[in-house]
């Protein structure tokens, strides 16, 4: 029997890949009009940004305990050996609430065995790990070799993004409001990565141009063996900047391949429209 992948909304994946690769798809919570919403599953990341821009706030939650009790209790029920692949405990409480649901099924299954794992990641930095664990499990890896794989590019996955409107990040307390205020004034973007699974500021740049020719300088500076690498890139609502940064790199580095989706509603929800985030490995498997 395969080992079962399981994971969360906020590695921005399209739904179609989970029916198509059966990855039980964990859903986020989206809160807007005082309805709530399952990512990806019953709101979709162009609502959000629609909403954004007319001035309405969305707010997101961690996804649900009953959730992971039901799909847990099942596979239990069908002795199913499964890996949860989890968004960064340093970003969302779905971590933490998939331990606690784990631990509560295993008074009744104690023989279930299922592995969660906290990817440290986001969007589709998270979202590439997943993709290769889908493919190793439809090649009937085994769960070790699994595993070792996930631990492997959770540990040397690279963020590097950055957000049209500072104040997406001001009202995160990424960045003081002044800094926002200036930022648009003076047309500065930030530059952030992840570290440690935590949000963190890197550099601005004044214009878009000087961004992206950054990003690809970082890349050459971290980066390992491009050649043999999927490269990620999402994007909130802004395909025609993704594109181009898709033309860069493949100009700049023998890649084999680059893959780009849309940022979805939950991390949209925190990020506004017009992020665009690039990911790679800064050292391959050999």
């Amino acid at each position: 029997m395969s080992v079962k992948i399981l994971t969360d909304s906020a590695c921005d994946l399209p739904l179609s890949f989970y029916k198509e690769n059966n990855i039980t798809l964990i859903p986020l919570k989206v809160h807007l009009d005082d309805t709530e919403y399952e990512d990806l599953v019953t709101i979709n990341p162009a609502t959000v940004y629609q909403a954004i821009r007319e001035g309405k706030v969305p707010k997101t939650s961690q996804a649900s305990p009953v959730a992971f009790e039901e799909v847990f209790t099942q596979m239990a029920k069908n002795n199913e050996d499964g890996i949860y692949i989890a968004f960064s405990s340093e970003l969302s409480g779905t971590y933490q609430t998939a331990v606690m649901m784990l631990e509560q099924v295993k008074e009744t299954y104690p023989d279930f065995n299922l592995t969660i794992v906290d990817t440290k990641c986001a969007s589709l930095g998270f979202g590439l790990i997943v993709q290769e664990a889908a493919k190793l499990a439809k090649e009937n890896a085994s769960k070790e070799a699994i595993l070792e794989d996930i631990n492997f590019r959770c540990q040397h996955m690279e963020h590097l993004f950055t957000v049209h409107d500072l104040d997406y990040l001001a009202k995160g307390g990424r960045v003081s409001k002044a800094s926002a205020f200036l930022g648009g004034l003076l047309n500065i973007k930030p530059l952030l990565n992840v570290e440690n699974g935590k949000l963190v500021p890197i550099e601005k740049h004044r214009g878009k141009k000087k961004l992206l020719r950054r990003i690809i300088e970082i890349m050459q500076e971290r980066g390992a063996n491009f050649e043999n690498q999927i490269i990620g890139i999402s994007h909130a609502d802004d395909e025609e900047t993704a594109l181009e940064m898709k033309d860069l790199i493949k100009k700049e580095f023998h890649v084999k391949d680059v893959y780009i989706s849309s940022i979805g509603a939950t991390i949209g929800s925190h990020t506004g429209s017009g992020t665009i985030a690039i990911f790679f490995l800064n050292k391959l498997i050999s």
